[in-house]
């Protein structure tokens, strides 16, 4: 896991702090997390819409009113886009038909992430949802711990009803720092039985306002153990948060990940970033 290249596959116009992707069939599925749209991207055509996740959705909207849609995952026909949790209006959870396009349900999981708060012993004030796995039968969600207490924290979820019908099991994970700052969980993806994860330092104990970035990290977490493979420092300079599967062959694996700016510029980049799995 010593080998790795991190390249630029794209800039796209239109899209502002990137915050999750899904990659399927040379299209891109992004999230922002200033947006209340999720976009469709072709990387061929370059094509970009614009599908309205919330009822008068603004590119960037204000702070203190948008919903913060950090993670995305999807299982067979349908995608899920999760707010953070960081603040009151920041508890939704969206499910789109991937082949229409269309919103589905919309839930707010207050309950759900104030249950996540009292069994990682999470103060809310440290709460802050970056990553979301769906197997099929499980979720897996990822707490980013860069508030004050660094509860970098991973919940694993039974149960299809997120509503009122779920057993909850946490696990925390100690990351390594870059230049004396904690690395914080931004984004994961299942391969397998592996978890790999992006991780980024941020000068700042806070979940809210934005700090100094000082590059991210990214690991492996075995399923079936839940204990961390292996860690490597991969930027010193950007704050990547999105990670999904491009493609996989015996010894290399590939990934898409997309860069949040922290700023109301509406371009994103999207980078591949491939890495040596040969023994």
């Amino acid at each position: 896991m010593e080998k790795f290249t991190l390249e630029l596959l794209c800039q796209i116009i239109g899209i502002g702090s990137a915050s999750g992707l899904i990659y399927k069939d040379n299209t891109l599925l992004v999230i922002g997390d200033n947006s209340g749209f999720l976009y469709e991207y072709t990387i061929n055509s370059k094509n970009l819409k614009r599908i309205p996740l919330v009822e008068q959705p603004l590119e960037n909207t204000p702070k203190k009113d948008k919903n913060d849609f950090e993670a995305i995952t999807c299982f067979q026909d349908q995608i899920y886009v999760f707010g953070s949790g960081s603040t009151e209006n920041r508890n939704k959870m969206i499910q789109i038909d991937a082949t229409t396009k269309q919103v589905v349900n919309t839930t707010n999981l207050e309950d759900l992430y104030l249950a996540m708060q009292h069994f990682g012993k999470i103060k809310s004030e440290d709460f802050n949802l970056e990553g979301a796995i769906f197997d099929g039968e499980r979720w897996f969600l990822f707490n980013r711990g860069n508030g004050e207490k660094t509860k970098n924290v991973v919940f694993t979820i039974n149960g299809k009803n997120l509503s009122n019908n779920y057993s909850i099991v946490s696990t925390d994970f100690k990351l390594p720092k870059i230049k004396g700052v904690r690395t914080s969980f931004t984004d994961a993806i299942l391969v397998d039985d592996k978890i790999y994860f992006l991780a980024s330092a941020e000068d700042t104990a806070s979940t809210y306002d934005d700090g100094e970035v000082l590059g991210s990290i990214i690991g492996s977490i075995d399923i079936n153990t839940m204990k961390i493979d292996f860690t490597k420092t991969i930027t010193k300079t950007k704050k990547l948060e999105g990670i999904t599967l491009y493609q996989k062959s015996e010894d290399q694996i590939e990934f898409l990940v997309c860069e949040d700016n922290d700023t109301e510029e509406l371009v994103s980049s999207i980078y591949k970033l491939k890495i040596d799995i040969s023994e």
